[in-house]
């Protein structure tokens, strides 16, 4: 049977303003073994399909530093301090995309990474929304609002245009929820 390790040692290595990496060390009840590990502790996400009364997916682009490229996703980013995650979620879709109002859902929620991220992020789904300000975005972001069909989704996901794995979690809980054929 697997148990939790025992922390022995926490220490801060690093703090920036969107995590905090620790360094551990952990003994295993399992082997008696001690091992060091890396852990970043984050801010919980929230990720938005929004879709238009039509069918209409609100989608982005943008560049994103980790991995060189210029993405296709759906509107998100960290909670911030003092919002649920409801509150977030709509405030991230108003900034980065100027879309807002519609019937909003939890579709549910997932761990980016538990074998170093400590964070969750949270998958909803507003529909009906409608265009109703420009975007408000932070000065580090450059994003492009795009629309999908929803029924272009699945092949967009098939050709790896969406390769992000917190949208492809966002579509997941869709399908499961709504009976969405992928």
């Amino acid at each position: 049977m697997i148990h939790p390790w025992k922390i022995t040692k926490s220490e801060v290595t690093a703090q920036t303003s969107i995590f905090t990496l620790k360094t551990l060390n952990a003994h295993s009840p399992g082997n008696q073994r001690s091992h060091k590990f890396y852990v970043l502790e984050a801010g919980d996400w929230v990720n938005v399909i929004p879709i238009t009364a039509d069918g209409r997916v609100i989608m982005v682009r943008q560049y994103r530093h980790g991995t060189g490229e210029v993405t296709l996703e759906i509107p998100g980013g960290l909670i911030d301090p003092g919002q649920t995650p409801i509150q977030s979620a709509k405030r991230e879709l108003l900034e980065e995309t100027g879309f807002s109002g519609g019937d909003w859902e939890l579709l549910g929620r997932t761990r980016p990474n538990p074998a170093f991220l400590n964070n969750w992020c949270y998958c909803y789904l507003a529909r009906d929304v409608v265009r109703t300000a420009e975007q408000d975005l932070d000065e580090a972001e450059e994003l492009e609002v795009v629309t999908a069909d929803l029924k272009d989704v699945p092949g967009l996901i098939a050709r790896g245009e969406i390769d992000h794995s917190l949208v492809l979690s966002a579509f997941f809980y869709f399908q499961r929820n709504h009976q969405f054929t992928m």
